[in-house]
């Protein structure tokens, strides 16, 4: 019993005034010796863990509201809260606190912070001032009431004290029954001072004044106060409204009254925030944080109680998912539904976690199957909204729920099918339910939130899943709106380019544009599936058919799909761009443009800016050779003269490489020649040392032989012979021979006593390699250490 009686939730105020949930565990106040003095612990239920460790500060201002919450602010801009889960637990700890600080346990405030300057003002006034008098409760005083409240709004000790004096000897309920009084009598005078006083008192921002002013009993006295501002010639009909217009349903019957009141209550002052009260001033935007607390804590109540009656809840599905439930029946059940997961956003995100699980176990997802497919457009906006709060609470649970759902249902009626059929079915002339579900889509094939699964195939899986059962169903409506242009001639220059294969619909124009959206960020993010589709269906061909819509926009959306494509740089992508002749509706586009200088016609250039900078050699070789003609004339850019250049370098290029290859067979035949001619010369040369001679010229002949032999071949081969040798190296002596008067340095190489001669005769098949070879060789030529170098030339 004590332990449920202290369990209690932490809550902070974060920086957009919204409420933080830190956690559950259970709360005591103890000395702590660190902090030196009493404390308010409050240790995690699940683990033990320290949730908070608070000293009771004599100076904190502690604030007691609606019974279980205790809410006070440790420094600037901090705020807590204690949510009590029994009002016993909440009793025991206030009266701790006011102990500590020595204040009577009856007040709901323990005091209010102040500047200096208000200290010092407040000083000066006598103690038997410290109450504030109220005049008469009666209709002659209401003028006076309503100066009062007014004047105090900017003094919070003086707020505290009005606070304390309207709450005492139920003077409130009595301000209340005089405005029944003032409307029988139709004093308007009257009227409008009471709306002051009420506007007054709800920004006094007093946790125990609004209940007792949105209590059952005065809540709509409240409502009929604010009807009468002085600033309208009528008053409004908001009670006409809350208790005639707006109909509570019971989709399924409650029978816990305090859920049915708690449920009345927050409609109705959720009603007087809204709508009722004026935007506040700057100055007036932090009077009503006790009634947005007021609220908060109220859905959370109800969130709560309705999650804990498994029974309503699970009727509820039941009901949903039954082909007996008529149409109105499930229309309101989905309303419901709606409106649950809106009260969910309150929570926290433990809270929150909790209870969206809580509804997939209930089978939210078959329902929404069902629902999603009814001709009711009410219907499937709310079933929409009921997507997106699951998707994004859990994209991965949407997934593993339609891959399993392959196994027992067709094609036609999976999930991710209805509600690609309902995006392109949106009868909205602005398609806002189809863009929606675009995101969704967008946020379910993303795999960017599927690598932490831990689940580590649930990419493949999905993707496979998706392209084979999913896609054709998505890219339907743009193959249908292309599929006679495929062998037209669409693309002839000076044409008007209103292209009758896409409807002058703006509807149409728009759904295709989100399809090409969806289809771009497949193309960003997806590699091996979407390459596939796109290849098998021919499929950029057939969008780029959209480049002749007289809707810019969805030609740019083509443009860019082309661009996503060729940003990869993907020579598979780039083979088929050429195969096809992608690129003439393209430029065909920039032709029809004209000098406009537009949107359209920067895009374009940019493509092929990237192309030239990139220098993606296939896709300018294809460019240039097909249209460089009809792109000669613009000139305000260098981009098109810039792919030129680009072309002829790569051809001067890929010229010089061929001839480096090349050897014309006259050289070779001049070459031979002149070794026979040679031979001949030391023929006759024969008149030195003929015993050495004979020796060395029987060896020496048949390695040239050897070597002439493998020239003749390589020569009719048309490439050098595999031989270890460096490239023609230029002689750097003369060596040492019979008769060196006037011979070549060839004929110095060919018949020496020295081995040698070796490189020199490689050198008379030289075939000269390709230019890296070269530049490689000589490096290993410059590389060659002192002592090697001699013996090329030695």
């Amino acid at each position: 019993m004590s332990d449920t009686r202290r369990r209690v939730k932490v809550y902070t105020l974060n920086e957009d005034r919204q409420w933080d949930d830190r956690g559950t565990g259970h709360v005591s106040s103890t000395f702590v010796e660190r902090l030196k003095g009493i404390s308010l612990l409050v240790r995690a239920e699940s683990d033990g863990s320290l949730l908070l460790e608070s000293k009771i500060s004599p100076s904190t201002a502690y604030q007691k509201q609606q019974d279980t919450l205790i809410v006070w602010s440790e420094a600037d801009n901090y705020d807590l809260a204690l949510s009590f889960q029994e009002k016993a637990g909440c009793d025991e700890i206030w009266e701790k606190i006011c102990q500590v600080q020595g204040k009577d346990p009856a007040l709901d405030i323990t005091q209010d912070p102040i500047d200096e300057s208000e200290e010092e003002r407040f000083e000066e006034i006598p103690e038997t001032s410290h109450l504030v008098e109220l005049p008469p409760c009666e209709l002659g005083h209401l003028e006076e009431i309503a100066d009062l409240v007014t004047s105090v709004l900017s003094s919070p000790i003086r707020r505290e004290k009005l606070a304390l004096a309207l709450m005492g000897e139920g003077y409130l309920k009595k301000l209340l029954g005089l405005f029944r009084v003032c409307e029988d009598l139709d004093n308007r005078e009257g009227l409008h001072h009471l709306y002051e006083v009420v506007r007054g008192v709800l920004f006094l921002n007093k946790a125990a004044l609004f209940e007792v002013m949105f209590s059952d009993d005065c809540i709509m006295d409240v409502v009929g106060c604010l009807e009468y501002d002085p600033a309208l010639v009528q008053p409004k009909r908001h009670r006409e409204f809350l208790t005639k217009t707006a109909k509570f349903k019971e989709v399924i019957p409650i029978t816990d009254s305090e859920l049915r009141q708690k449920i009345h209550q927050t409609y109705r002052v959720q009603y007087i925030q809204d709508i009722i009260l004026p935007t506040p001033s700057v100055f007036e935007e932090n009077f009503l944080s006790t009634l947005n607390s007021f609220i908060f804590f109220n859905k959370m109540e109800i969130v709560s109680m309705l999650q804990e009656d498994e029974k309503f809840l699970t009727e509820v599905f039941a009901q949903l998912t039954d082909e007996g439930t008529e149409d109105s029946k499930r229309r309101e059940l989905v309303n419901f539904v709606k409106e649950f997961c809106v009260f969910s956003q309150t929570l926290q995100t433990q809270n929150r976690d909790a209870f969206f699980k809580t509804l997939a176990n209930l089978g939210i997802l078959p329902a929404l199957e069902i629902v999603m497919g009814m001709d009711d457009l009410q219907v499937r906006a709310a079933a929409t909204d009921i997507f997106s709060y699951l998707v994004e609470f859990s994209p991965s649970m949407v997934r593993e729920f339609v891959m399993q759902e392959l196994q027992q249902t067709d094609d036609d009626v999976l999930l991710i099918n209805v509600v690609i059929k309902q995006m392109i079915c949106d009868s909205d002339p602005e398609l806002g339910g189809a863009v929606q579900l675009m995101g969704l889509l967008r946020t379910l094939i993303d795999p960017e939130n599927m690598l932490a699964s831990t689940n580590k195939t649930e990419k493949t899986e999905f993707l496979s899943f998706f392209y084979k059962y999913c896609m054709q169903v998505l890219t339907a409506p743009l193959l249908a709106n292309t599929a006679h242009d495929k062998n037209g001639k669409d693309f002839q220059e000076g044409s008007a380019k209103i292209n009758p294969v896409c409807p002058d619909n703006f509807q149409t124009a728009q759904l295709l544009a989100l399809i090409l959206e969806l289809l771009t960020f497949c193309v960003e993010h997806h590699t091996y599936h979407i390459k596939t589709y796109i290849m098998n269906k021919d499929l950029l061909r057939r969008v780029l058919v959209l480049m002749n819509s007289k809707h810019t926009f969805l030609a740019l959306c083509a443009l860019r799909f082309m661009r996503r494509i060729i940003g990869l740089k993907d020579e598979y992508y780039n083979r088929y761009i050429i195969k096809g002749n992608l690129f003439e509706p393209v430029i065909n586009a920039l032709l029809d443009n004209g000098t406009r200088y537009n949107l359209l016609n920067s895009a374009i250039i940019e493509l092929f800016e990237f192309i030239k900078v990139e220098d993606i050699k296939s896709l300018i070789a294809h460019i240039v050779d097909n249209f460089y003609k009809a792109l000669e004339p613009i000139e305000y850019v260098q981009t098109f003269k810039g792919l030129m250049g680009r072309y002829e370098q790569e051809k001067d290029r890929q010229s010089q490489k061929l001839t480096r290859y090349r050897r014309e067979a006259r050289s070779l035949d001049e070459d031979e020649e002149l070794w026979f001619n040679e031979d001949e010369d030391d023929d006759d040369a024969e008149a030195l040392d003929k015993s050495r001679m004979e020796d060395d010229y029987s060896d020496d002949y048949g390695k040239y032989m050897e070597a002439k032999k493998g020239a003749a071949n390589g020569a009719n081969n048309g490439k050098a012979a595999p031989l270890p040798a460096l490239p023609t190296l230029p002689p750097t002596s003369p060596p040492a021979t019979p008769n060196n008067s006037s011979t070549s340095s060839v004929k110095t190489v060919a018949l020496p006593a020295s081995p040698v001669v070796k490189p020199p005769l490689v050198g008379l098949v030289d075939y000269p390699d390709d230019e890296d070879e070269e530049e490689e060789d000589e490096d290993e030529e410059e590389d060659q250490s002192p002592r090697k170098r001699p013996r090329l030339s030695s």
